[in-house]
C-alpha cells in the first residue's frame, strides 16, 4: 500500500502505525539485508508504539555545499521535516524510537547519547530498500521523498542499535583502514626494486604494529560485552592469535545469529548459481577466512568455512539456551 492521502489524514494514519512502518501500511521488499552497521539483535523494530511516544524517521545525506560533513532530516509524522547537525540534537526523550536509513562512524558519540537517554534507535537493513519503495511509491528523489519510503518500509526490514555494537563497530572499522592499507603497501611492494622495497618496509612494519595493538583492544573489548566471546577463543584454540581473535570479534558482532539457514546465507554458505551473489557481506566473509585459516590452516574449503561457522552457532545456541554462567 502507499503512504495515503496527504495532509492531517495522512498524519493520523502514520503516528497510528504500530512500528517503524508496519506491515498493514507497507508491502514487503524482496531481499535480506546485511546492511553495515546493524546490531545483530534478539529484539527487533516490532514493539508497539504506546501512547505519548514518538518515532523519528531520519535521512543522513552530505551536505550540500562543500559535501563535507553530514545534514540529518528528521520527520514524525511525514509533513513538517527538521534539519540538524547531530543526531543528539533531536528532540527525542526516553521510550521514542529513531529510525534511519544508515548511521556514519563520526556519528557514534550521538548515538550513544541517545541510547543512554532512553532513546531506542533503529537502523535500516539495506540502503537499497529506500530507493524501491520511493519509486514503488512514485516518490520524487529528494530527502523529504527518503523520508516518506523509510516510513513506508516494513518493520521487519529495521534492526535495533545497541551502544555495544556502535563501540565494536567503531573499532572494528579501524582495524579495517589499517588493514586495508597494509595490503595496498604489500601491493606496491611486489611491483618495486629491492632498494625501493627497502624504504617502505619501515611503514609496513608499523602499520603491522598498530594493526596488533587494535586487535588486542578489540578481543579485549569483545570479551567484555560478549559472553560467548572467551569461551569461543578458547574452543577454536585461537587464543594468542592476535588476527584471528580479532576475526572472531568481526564475525560475532555483525551478523544475527538467529536462524541456521539466515547465518549460513549472510557469509555465502550455500549453493550458487551465476545469478546467486557470493555472500551478503564482503568484510565479513573476509573475517571468516582469516579465522578459518587460523583454525584450519591453509587451504581451507567451503566445508571448513560452515565447520567454523557451526561450532560457533552451536556454542551462541548453548549459551543462549543453557544455564547461566
Amino acid at each position: 500500500m502507499g503512504l495515503g492521502p496527504s495532509g492531517k489524514a495522512m498524519a493520523e494514519m502514520v503516528v497510528a502505525s504500530p512500528a517503524p512502518g508496519s506491515s498493514e501500511t507497507s508491502g514487503l521488499v524482496k531481499g535480506a539485508g546485511g546492511g553495515f552497521g546493524c546490531l545483530p539483535s534478539s529484539d527487533k523494530a516490532q514493539a508497539p508504539v504506546g501512547k505519548g511516544v514518538n518515532r523519528f524517521f531520519c535521512d543522513v545525506h552530505r551536505r550540500a555545499r562543500n559535501g563535507e560533513g553530514y545534514r540529518i532530516t528528521f520527520s514524525v509524522d511525514g509533513i513538517t521535516f527538521k534539519n540538524v547537525d547531530r543526531f543528539a540534537e533531536i528532540p527525542a526523550t526516553s521510550g521514542d524510537k529513531v529510525c534511519m536509513d544508515t548511521l556514519p562512524l563520526n556519528h557514534t558519540d550521538d548515538a550513544i547519547e541517545l541510547l543512554r537517554r532512553g532513546v531506542e534507535i533503529y537502523c535500516l537493513r539495506r540502503l537499497t530498500l529506500i530507493k524501491e519503495r520511493r519509486e514503488e511509491l512514485k516518490l520524487p528523489k529528494t530527502v523529504k521523498g527518503d523520508i516518506k519510503a523509510l516510513m513506508s518500509i516494513d518493520e521487519r526490514w529495521f534492526r535495533k542499535l545497541s551502544e555495544d555494537f556502535l563501540i565494536m563497530r567503531r573499532m572494528i572499522s579501524a582495524y579495517r583502514s589499517l588493514q586495508r592499507t597494509h595490503q595496498q603497501l604489500e601491493n606496491k611492494c611486489k611491483a618495486l626494486s629491492e632498494a625501493e622495497k627497502y624504504a617502505l618496509k619501515p611503514a609496513i612494519r608499523a602499520l603491522e604494529n598498530q594493526m596488533n595493538e587494535m586487535a588486542k583492544k578489540i578481543a579485549e573489548e569483545a570479551g567484555r560485552r560478549y559472553h560467548a566471546y572467551n569461551k569461543l577463543v578458547e574452543v577454536l584454540g585461537i587464543d594468542g592469535n592476535l588476527q584471528a581473535v580479532e576475526a572472531l570479534a568481526e564475525i560475532l558482532v555483525y551478523p544475527e545469529w538467529r536462524s541456521w539457514r539466515r547465518t549460513r546465507n549472510y557469509f555465502g554458505l550455500f549453493p550458487r548459481d551465476r545469478k546467486t551473489h557470493h555472500h551478503k557481506s564482503k568484510t565479513a566473509r573476509q573475517a571468516l577466512e582469516r579465522l578459518a585459516v587460523a583454525v584450519k590452516g591453509y587451504g581451507v574449503k567451503g566445508r571448513d568455512l560452515d565447520e567454523v561457522v557451526k561450532t560457533i552457532w552451536l556454542m551462541l545456541k548453548t549459551q543462549k539456551t543453557g544455564p547461566p554462567a
